[in-house]
């Protein structure tokens, strides 16, 4: 298991402790707790979620004060953003950006009080991610996709968004 630090303190870019492949195909170790918390994440993870979406599909950017998120693609290819959304921190509202897919097979390890959103560029593409919380739309907050303050470049013009990532109320 090889574990990054990345521009965004907090925010870890993780290959995972098991990636094997031969002539049937592949077998990957996504998470191990013992693995893990040897390494340094000792974190509960509770509940996990799987998104399933198309080509230019964007959703994001949500987030909460205490929610940690492990973030792989099981199919296909996204292009991940992690933005810093806490006004203590010295790199509020300072992003970075991750290219994940069943190709890399990497993760993203994103702390509380940071949005994540991601951009389809397959065809399609399975977004998966461990909580650590049980989901509660009622705490998320919602940055847009393309607020001018935050200036995240996005690898398409016009992606589809739904209307809470549009910032209409619905």
């Amino acid at each position: 298991m090889e574990i990054h630090e990345t521009r965004l303190k907090g925010v870890h870019l993780i290959k995972p402790p098991t990636i094997y492949e031969d002539f049937r195909g592949s077998y990957i170790e996504t998470y191990n707790r013992r693995i893990y918390r040897a390494s340094g994440i000792d974190i509960d993870f509770v509940q996990d979620d799987i998104s399933i979406s198309h080509r230019n599909v964007l959703r994001g950017l949500h987030g909460d004060q205490s929610t940690w998120k492990l973030i792989s693609c099981l199919h296909g290819k996204f292009y991940l953003v992690v933005a810093n959304n806490d006004p203590s921190s010295l790199q509020y509202r300072r992003w970075e950006a991750f290219t994940l897919s069943d190709q890399n097979r990497l993760q993203v390890l994103v702390p509380p009080r940071f949005a994540n959103g991601h951009v389809v560029l397959s065809e399609s593409a399975i977004f998966h991610y461990k909580q650590s919380t049980e989901y509660d739309r009622a705490g998320q907050f919602t940055l847009l996709w393309n607020d001018p303050d935050l200036a995240i470049w996005w690898p398409v013009r016009d992606p589809i968004v739904s209307q809470r990532d549009a910032g209409i109320a619905a």
